[in-house]
Order: C-alpha cells, then structure tokens, then sequence
C-alpha cells in the first residue's frame, strides 16, 4: 500500500492495508488471465447463474447496458461466454460462460483462500480465533455490504 511516508498505525488504517494486500492478490491472479476486474466479475456471475440477461447484469455491476455489451463483446471475442435466445423469448438474449470462460476463472476461491493464509500466517490458531471473534463483534454493528 501507498502511503505518503507516514507510519500507518491507526486499526482502521492497517485495516485497509490488509484489504488491499488481499485485493492486490486478487487483481494479480486476474492479471494473469488477461481479464479486467469487470470482465472476471461477470464471467464470475455467470459461471453462478448461467443463462443470466443482459439487463440483469447491468444491474448487478450497476453500469449501463452499453457498458455490458461492450465488455460481453470482449468476452465473447476470446470465446469466454456465448449469448443465445431461447424458444419462444427471442427478443432477449441469454448470456452463459462457455467451458473455456469456466475453466479460465477456476480457482479465484482456491487462491483467494490461499491468500487469506499468507496473509494470517504470522498468527497462530489462537490468535486467528480471536482476531475473527473481533472482527464478528465489529461487523455486528455494521450494515452488510451488498453489490
């Protein structure tokens, strides 16, 4: 993490840096599959929900659809997703990832996990036991994050 030199020591601020460690590893992983955060996010959602419209993933991506058609070009051009009309709906387009755009973003989980134990590795089993209790505690109070 970036910091204009000074020391980060305030809990929410060494927080942060532990977000970023984990975002850092998760931009690189999708880096070296030649995707843009956007495009691994949707082909993410559609390995989930497979046959998902247009419309709908403008709306969980909150962009325009214009935006989604472009970057489903993208991804259709490398033959990561394919759209298709279904019998008696031709007006709207279904979106699935192709078995290439599966296997491409398999094991995001595996090496986020993979992260979080690199990241927690200086703790031992108690101290990750109590650092999680904690962080329970706080989010408690806290608004649940939503897409």
């Amino acid at each position: 993490m970036e910091t204009d030199g000074a020391p980060i020591t305030t809990t929410l601020e060494l927080m942060r840096w532990v977000g970023w460690a984990q975002m850092k590893a998760g931009e690189e992983w999708i880096r070296e599959r030649e995707l843009t955060h956007p495009q691994s996010f949707v082909l993410g959602y559609l390995v989930q929900n497979p046959g998902t419209i247009q419309r709908e993933i403008a709306k969980v991506t909150r962009t325009t659809a214009a935006s989604v058609s472009s970057l489903l070009q993208g991804l259709e051009a490398r033959e990561l997703i394919e759209r298709r009309t279904e019998a008696g709906n031709e007006r709207s387009k279904f979106v699935y990832a192709t078995e290439s755009g599966v296997e491409l973003i398999s094991g995001f989980d595996t090496a986020m996990a993979a992260t979080e134990q690199t990241i927690l590795a200086p703790l031992n089993q108690t101290e990750r036991a109590s650092l999680h209790a904690l962080l329970v505690k706080i989010t408690a109070e806290l608004p649940q994050p939503i897409r």
